[in-house]
């Protein structure tokens, strides 16, 4: 087998460059999708309506055009990484989220029916770093 380097296999063959960027770990996940948040700070996106107060069943198929969670979406490499949708569940999912953290990004009792992307941007990464007290404190006082 012969060596060559990407640009000489562009010459004769596709590459996927969706490839070359990981996307395995849940940390990476959700810093993908910040970074797209931020890519327009003051695009004004949807909020989902008092996702707390929604039927666990029907709010795994919450939705809204222009949420974060489409914005997620949208994404080439997310959905090559395994996500199917912009529902509530799906992203729960896929991000690895409780209900908690996935309504403190998406839900409109934060931000009112819309919000700013760098808004979003910024409750995203705060998944990753986290709020450890305030998470302890759920864990052992909400069920």
């Amino acid at each position: 087998m012969k060596h060559q380097t990407s640009y000489e296999l562009q010459s004769v063959a596709v590459i996927d460059r969706l490839g070359l960027i990981p996307l395995a770990t849940r940390a990476q996940r959700i810093e993908r999708w910040a970074d797209l948040l931020d890519r327009n700070p003051v695009r004004c996106l949807s909020a989902l309506t008092g996702t707390e107060y929604v039927d666990p069943e029907v709010r795994e198929r919450v939705r809204a055009d222009g949420s974060p969670l489409a914005v997620a979406f949208d994404d080439p490499l997310l959905r090559a990484a395994g996500l199917q949708s912009d529902t509530y569940g799906e992203a729960k999912r896929f991000f690895e989220l409780s209900d908690w953290q996935l309504h403190d990004v998406v839900c409109s009792c934060h931000a009112g029916a819309t919000m700013q992307a760098s808004w979003a941007a910024a409750r995203v990464r705060r998944l990753i770093t986290g709020n450890r007290i305030l998470a302890w404190l759920r864990s052992r006082f909400v069920h």
